[in-house]
């Protein structure tokens, strides 16, 4: 069976993605496209690793097929600033939030969309758009002192 050549426009730019529509975009994104800053974690929309924009929006890309996607804007981790001086990524860095990594991607989208819709989150609207990103580390409370920091920013 011949894969249908399927148009994503990631990051500004229109890619070209030969696969099948049912592909998840986690692995466009990874494995077609070359963009591994954003993370698979469990495969079920549990953890968040794999979180992008689409439309703006925090979506799960591990159980987002890409056939849906076409016209729509998806924003990985390396589209989120060309240079890494969103105030996110700069107030990361400031409070040390990452202890192994691995889920930060993921959590910074999120935040990124929840301070896109909400400038000036409460403490409660931090928790809850950030729930469902799991940390095995445990470095919540840094994370929630970066996304109050860069919302103050």
């Amino acid at each position: 069976m011949i894969s249908p050549m399927i148009t994503l426009n990631v990051n500004g730019k229109d890619r070209q993605v030969d696969a099948l529509p049912e592909m998840p975009l986690l692995w466009a994104l990874r494995d077609v496209l070359g963009l591994t800053g954003t993370k698979f974690g469990c495969g079920m929309a549990q953890c968040g690793a794999c979180t992008v924009h689409v439309d703006g929006e925090a979506r799960r890309s591990c159980i987002s097929p890409i056939g849906t996607l076409a016209g729509k804007k998806i924003t990985t981790i390396e589209g989120l600033s060309p240079d890494g001086q969103h105030p996110l990524q700069k107030a990361w860095e400031e409070v040390n939030a990452p202890q192994c990594g691995y889920c930060q991607a993921g959590q910074i989208m999120s935040a990124a969309a929840l301070l896109k819709a909400k400038p000036k989150p409460s403490e409660k609207e931090i928790y809850q758009a950030l729930e469902g990103n799991l940390c095995r580390c445990g470095t919540y409370l840094r994370i929630l002192e970066a996304v109050k920091k860069a919302a103050a920013l």
